[in-house]
C-alpha cells in the first residue's frame, strides 16, 4: 500500500513543478506587452535602433508620444463610440440570446432544435466568407453607424451565448418558473422576474468574453462603419501609418497601450467570473 506521505510530497513537487512552468510562459506572453509599454516612452527614432532597451535620459521621450497620438488620431471621439458600440453590442447580444436560449430549453420540438444547431453552425462559419456581402448589405440597409452595427454583432455572436445560455438553461429546474407562472405572470414577466436572476453567472462570463472580442476587433468595423465619420480605436491606431509605409512607431505604442488599459482593467475585474460561467453554461445539462 502507498505511503500517503510520500503520495502528498510527491503531488507538491508536480504541483511546484506545473507552477513553475506556466509561471515561464505567462511571462512570454507579458513580455511584448512591458516592451510595448517600455517602448511607448521611447523617442520614435530610438524604437527601431534598439526596441528591446530600457529607455535612457537620451532616448526618453516623457509623455510626449501620447500627447501626438492623442492628436493624430482624435482619440477621445474614438474610444466614445468604441463604447457606444460595445456596450450596445453587449447588451443587444446578452438579452436577445438568453430570452432564446430559454425559449430552446424549454419548448422542445424541431423548431426549436433547428434554430439551435443554426446557432451552433454559425460558429464554424468564417468571417471571411460572409465580409464582402455583409459589407454591401450594411450600406444598403444603413447598418454602417455605431448604433446600428450592433444587429451585426449580434448575428456574428448568438452562436456561442446561445450555446452557453442554454447548457445552463437546462440545468435550471422548471418548478420556479411554473410557480411563477400559476400565479399568474406572463412569459415576460417571468423571464425578467425569475429566469434572469438564475441566469447571473452565465451572464457575466459571456458578457465578458463578448466584451473583449467587440472592443478589439478591427475588421468588422474597417469593412460596415462610415470611417469618415466614426472611427473606432483599433481603426484610428491603424491611421497612424502615413506614406510610403512610414509609422510614427512612439505614437502607435502609446495608442495601443490606451488602447488595452481599459480592457485589461475590465477583465482584472471579472476574471473570476469567466471560468465558473464557462464551466456552467458548457458542461451543465
Amino acid at each position: 500500500m502507498a505511503n500517503p506521505k510520500k503520495l502528498g510530497n510527491k503531488k507538491r513537487l508536480v504541483d511546484g513543478m506545473l507552477t513553475v512552468i506556466f509561471s515561464l510562459i505567462s511571462l512570454v506572453y507579458l513580455y511584448p506587452l512591458v516592451m510595448m509599454v517600455i517602448n511607448s516612452f521611447k523617442k520614435k527614432a530610438y524604437i527601431s535602433r534598439a526596441p528591446f532597451a530600457f529607455p535612457t535620459e537620451k532616448t526618453f521621450a516623457g509623455f510626449s508620444n501620447y500627447e501626438n497620438g492623442i492628436k493624430l488620431t482624435n482619440f477621445i471621439e474614438s474610444i466614445g463610440w468604441s463604447f457606444v458600440i460595445t456596450i450596445l453590442s453587449v447588451f443587444l447580444i446578452l438579452l436577445c440570446t438568453s430570452m432564446c436560449a430559454w425559449f430552446i430549453a424549454r419548448v422542445q420540438n424541431k423548431i426549436t432544435k433547428a434554430i439551435y444547431m443554426v446557432c451552433i453552425i454559425s460558429m464554424v462559419v468564417p468571417f471571411q466568407m460572409v465580409m464582402f456581402t455583409l459589407s454591401k448589405t450594411a450600406n444598403v440597409l444603413g447598418l454602417n453607424t455605431p448604433f446600428t452595427i450592433p444587429i451585426i454583432y449580434l448575428g456574428f455572436g448568438a452562436g456561442l451565448a446561445v450555446f452557453m445560455f442554454t447548457g445552463y438553461m437546462k440545468s435550471c429546474p422548471i418548478a420556479i418558473e411554473e410557480s411563477a407562472m400559476i400565479d399568474g405572470c406572463r412569459p415576460l414577466r417571468t423571464f425578467f422576474s425569475v429566469v434572469l436572476p438564475i441566469l447571473q453567472p452565465t451572464y457575466i462570463s459571456t458578457g465578458i468574453l463578448q466584451t473583449m472580442w467587440i472592443w478589439n476587433d478591427y475588421l468588422l468595423p474597417y469593412l460596415v462603419l462610415d470611417l469618415k465619420r466614426y472611427k473606432t480605436v483599433p481603426i484610428a491606431i491603424q491611421y497612424l501609418k502615413g506614406g510610403y509605409g512610414s509609422v510614427d512607431m512612439g505614437a502607435m505604442m502609446a495608442m495601443l497601450v490606451l488602447a488595452i488599459l481599459p480592457i485589461i482593467i475590465f477583465y482584472l475585474f471579472c476574471q473570476k467570473h469567466i471560468v465558473s460561467g464557462v464551466m456552467a453554461g458548457a458542461v451543465k445539462g
